[in-house]
């Protein structure tokens, strides 16, 4: 039997990114009933490509009731509707059979990574205090893309002066304003740039110089993406309401590694369950950013740990 459930998640406080502020994750959650297990699965319908509640469950109540990872691929495209039921039937794989995924998948156990910690856009002012108050976690991410960003970038840099940063300017910037921005980046110690410019217009990315390393996030979505990225970008963000699932984040990760690119692990603002199966992808990547469960003000059952030494995989209460 395959079922699907909506669930609301409060934030711990408003989260703003350059498209809007949000006070609350609104998600779907997958189950899949098979021989006395039920296997979960949780996906973020995001309006950037074009899902809403309503077609992503849609999508996952009209696929049969006995459908197997295998056949989910010829049924539905990659997005989050697959995703929620691919990692249900990677849980309820697991716990049929008594293990846990990664060795269903042939993976060795998995370690903590370093999580980012990301910063909700606000006035330089409170962004500082966010960077002060969080100063102790070793990586912070800054949500830019507006025409006031260096004062933020400063700001936040007052704020942490030891902390590793990185930047996502959610297609936020012109190729002008890149250009103009990038030894500024370098000068604060900027790590890492995440999807500069919108993905349709990246192409003013080939023969730029690329000062700090760039990540692709809204132009890369599963294998497919990756003929397109050539010479644009040194780094592709895997976040499985994209790549449609765990099966083809693993994929996506071994073909982006091969081509010669550094790998990122992201996330929508979900919860532990959503995170869950994205450990497994995230190990040893250039940058975990799988934060999704520091932003909520309640979370699931069993959630995942998070310590000084990362974010740790699930326990089997929650998930694989």
């Amino acid at each position: 039997m395959l079922t699907v459930t909506r669930d609301v998640f409060k934030l711990a406080q408003v989260f703003t990114i350059s498209r809007g502020s949000r006070t609350e994750a609104k998600v779907l959650t997958a189950s899949v009933a098979r021989d006395g297990k039920i296997g979960y699965g949780e996906c973020v319908p995001y309006a950037r490509y074009n899902e809403t509640l309503d077609s992503v469950e849609t999508q996952i109540i009209s696929l049969p009731a006995d459908v197997t990872r295998e056949a989910l691929y010829d049924l539905l495209p990659a997005g989050a509707a697959r995703n929620a039921v691919d990692c249900a039937l990677w849980d309820l794989e697991a716990k049929l059979a008594g293990k846990r995924v990664w060795e269903l998948a042939g993976l060795p156990a998995p370690k903590p990574e370093i999580t980012a910690y990301t910063l909700s856009l606000d006035t330089p002012e409170k962004m500082q205090a966010q960077a002060a108050e969080n100063a102790f976690r070793p990586l912070l991410k800054i949500k830019l893309g507006t025409p006031d960003d260096m004062p933020r970038l400063e700001a936040v840099r007052r704020g942490a002066p030891d902390a590793k940063i990185i930047v996502d300017a959610n297609e936020g910037w012109s190729a002008e304003v890149y250009a103009d921005l990038a030894p500024h980046l370098v000068r604060l110690g900027v790590a890492l740039v995440e999807q500069p410019l919108p993905a349709g217009e990246d192409d003013a990315l080939l023969g730029m110089e690329r000062p700090v390393p760039v990540c692709a996030d809204e132009s890369c979505h599963d294998r497919t993406s990756l003929p397109k990225l050539k010479g644009k970008y040194d780094v592709v963000n895997i976040k499985l309401d994209k790549t449609g699932g765990l099966t083809e984040a693993l994929k996506l990760r071994e073909a982006a590694l091969a081509e010669g690119y550094d790998v990122m692990v992201g996330c929508m603002v979900g919860s532990s369950l959503a995170m869950a199966p994205a450990t497994l992808v995230a190990q040893g990547a250039l940058v975990t950013d799988l934060d999704g469960p520091l932003l909520l003000a309640e979370d699931r059952d069993n959630p995942l740990c998070f310590d000084a030494a990362g974010v740790h995989a699930p326990e089997r209460a929650l998930w694989g």
